[in-house]
């Protein structure tokens, strides 16, 4: 199965409406019906945090939610703002007594506004072109990834900034090509057999945005994997995750993406994923097929394959490095890792296993950065903020942040170089290769074809 053009069309009305939501998946009353708004919500969300104002709080955006369904709003620009000013982190159902879940009520009401009011002009386009034309298809990824990394080695990127026509961007655009990571072309085979004796055989997600700007940490994520016996698969009919395109209100999209990637990793027992929002949609997949039952019960046995690879590490075991990296390091929750899968002790308990590495504490290290996906494009103001407070729990006596994401690598590295900081931004299982690398010396790379 694979995406077509053809395939992109909006959603079918739904046969059953919910107050004034028309559409397919509207927000489901047993996410909110627990809901008693008492508050408990408030102090964890970055939004409430800067506006003070309850609309941008979670229990308001419940109340609007629900106000909807009850016919007393309509789906309209007013009723947009709030749901799309969340930043989804899911923090507020953390600190939820009774585990509301508000993040899948903000996605299935953004799925009703972007039926109801679409995105039109020069955003529509730009939306539509990425997350239609580009993200769902490998060549093209491929191809963008050419072009980018010609950019960069070109020294055309150079005259760019020397000229200052980089300054014809919006300013938030021209910080985030400020700290663009190299683009690297990695070229890899589909199996890639253990080191030594292999104990099982897992598949890999290398997604889009990993593997066009980090393509080397999922070079690192295969060298760990196959260092610990397992033979690693890379299925070539894979795809995006979908979870942009969901949390932009694109389900349907994003349900065409969960269809192709249970396909792909249909025979797999395990599906490792070295990206929090990837493996956090992933896991979520069923949600996306409440009235088709077939595909629900698929997407329910693929959720269970899915699993952080420093949760699969934790797990299954894993050898302890030998080698020392000796660095001051500070570990960042990325919101998907720590609020939407629960993983939190395990990348720090890799990090503690490697010799030389002093952790420090990080105050609300579970604090969004203001990332989400593309918030930090779409929202750059409130992003921008959000970044600012999570910077000054950062320690600064620390040469490392480490974390599990790459949005979060994004958006923490502008930090850094916008609040004249030094830290390097590395993602936990870079570090524990390196550690192995040190340790097997200059090796041959077993990733790259003869």
């Amino acid at each position: 199965m694979s995406v077509k053009e053809s395939d992109l069309n909006q959603d079918t009305p739904c046969t059953s409406s919910l107050g004034n939501y028309l559409w397919r998946d509207p927000p489901q009353e047993k996410k909110w019906a627990d809901c008693v708004h008492c508050g408990m919500c408030l102090e964890s969300c970055p939004t409430y945090e800067q506006t003070g104002e309850e609309q941008h709080s979670p229990r308001g955006r419940v109340y609007l939610i629900k106000a909807v369904a009850e016919g007393k709003l309509n789906v309209d620009e007013h009723f947009a703002n709030p749901v799309f000013s969340c930043l989804d982190c899911r923090a507020c159902t953390t600190a939820c007594p009774v585990d509301v879940d508000v993040g899948g009520l903000i996605e299935e009401a953004r799925g009703q506004i972007r039926q109801a009011v679409p995105l039109k002009g020069w955003e529509g386009a730009v939306n539509k072109f990425f997350l239609h034309g580009v993200f769902p298809h490998h060549n093209r990824l491929r191809s963008l990834g050419g072009l980018l990394r010609f950019y960069q080695r070109s020294g055309l990127q150079k005259v760019v900034r020397k000229t200052k026509l980089i300054n014809m961007l919006p300013q938030h655009l021209v910080e985030l090509e400020s700290i663009m990571p190299e683009v690297k072309r990695s070229v890899r085979k589909t199996l890639i057999k253990a080191k030594g004796e292999t104990k099982q055989e897992v598949a890999l997600l290398t997604g889009c945005v990993m593997d066009v700007f980090f393509s080397d940490i999922n070079d690192s994520t295969i060298n760990v994997l196959t260092r610990n016996g397992n033979d690693v698969s890379i299925p070539t009919n894979q795809t995006c995750c979908g979870a942009l395109h969901v949390h932009a209100g694109d389900r349907e999209m994003g349900r065409k993406l969960a269809k192709q990637n249970i396909e792909a990793f249909e025979k797999a027992e395990k599906v490792i994923v070295n990206a929090a929002g990837c493996g956090c949609m992933m896991k979520e997949y069923a949600e996306l097929f409440r009235d088709e039952p077939e595909w629900k019960k698929r997407a329910e046995i693929f959720e269970k394959k899915v699993v952080d690879i420093s949760k699969y590490l934790h797990d299954t075991g894993y050898e302890k490095p030998k080698a020392a990296i000796h660095t001051r390091i500070t570990y960042h929750d990325a919101c998907h890792l720590a609020h939407g899968q629960g993983v939190r002790h395990e990348p720090r308990d890799i990090l503690l296993d490697i010799p030389g590495v002093e952790m420090v504490h990080m105050p609300n290290a579970d604090r969004c950065c203001g990332s989400a996906g593309i918030y930090n494009i779409t929202n750059p103001e409130m992003a921008d903020a959000v970044l600012k407070s999570k910077m000054e729990n950062v320690p600064e006596d620390v040469e490392m942040i480490s974390m599990g994401n790459p949005g979060c690598m994004i958006q923490m590295a502008l930090g850094v170089q916008k609040y004249g900081r030094s830290q390097k931004i590395v993602h936990t299982i870079q570090l524990l290769d390196w550690a192995y690398q040190k340790e097997e010396g200059d090796e041959q790379n077993v990733l790259l074809k003869d």
